[in-house]
């Protein structure tokens, strides 16, 4: 069967109008108020609803909220424990086991940096020992007195502060 060029046209045509239909009824001006969203709105707002989002521009200036100090400082003050699992951006790093010095207990740890402030609100730390029981509340915060104490020496070490 030979489609003649007018046929042709009304395919594609319809093709055309039945993909602009499928845009979810979200106004062109929707795109632009995107510039007044702050960096981690963006990241929290709804991408990827019509088939064009996925050709659009991706978001590149996604901002980290976590602060470094403290994140440097969990890293050195844990230093005997494996890092199994780090993510930046949620500012979770997952160590595995390991004893520390002179100790003779093995511990695992989760820190969870939430807040971009140099401050205890900050910080959250889950250990545990091999025997998978929590450890004592004067254990823990023992260990987050150190990584905020770290955090503090590398913060006045850095001249930009």
């Amino acid at each position: 069967m030979m489609l003649t060029g007018f046929t042709t046209k009304a395919i594609c045509l319809a093709a055309l109008v039945g993909l602009a239909g499928c845009s979810a009824g979200q106004p062109p001006s929707a795109e632009t108020e995107n510039h007044l969203l702050t960096p981690q709105e963006r990241v929290t707002k709804t991408q990827g609803t019509t088939l064009f989002d996925a050709f659009r521009r991706k978001n590149s200036d996604v901002n980290v909220a976590v602060n470094r100090f403290i994140w440097n400082a969990a890293l050195e003050t844990l230093n005997f424990l494996p890092v199994e699992s780090i993510d930046p951006f949620t500012g979770v790093i997952v160590m595995g086991y390991g004893t520390p010095p002179g100790g003779g207990r093995a511990y695992r740890a989760t820190v969870y940096v939430k807040d971009p402030a140099l401050e205890a609100r900050s910080l959250v730390v889950a250990m545990q020992t091999r025997g998978g029981g929590p450890v004592s509340a004067s254990t823990q915060r023992a260990v987050e007195d150190a990584i905020l104490s770290r955090a503090r020496q590398l913060r006045i070490q850095d001249k930009r502060f």
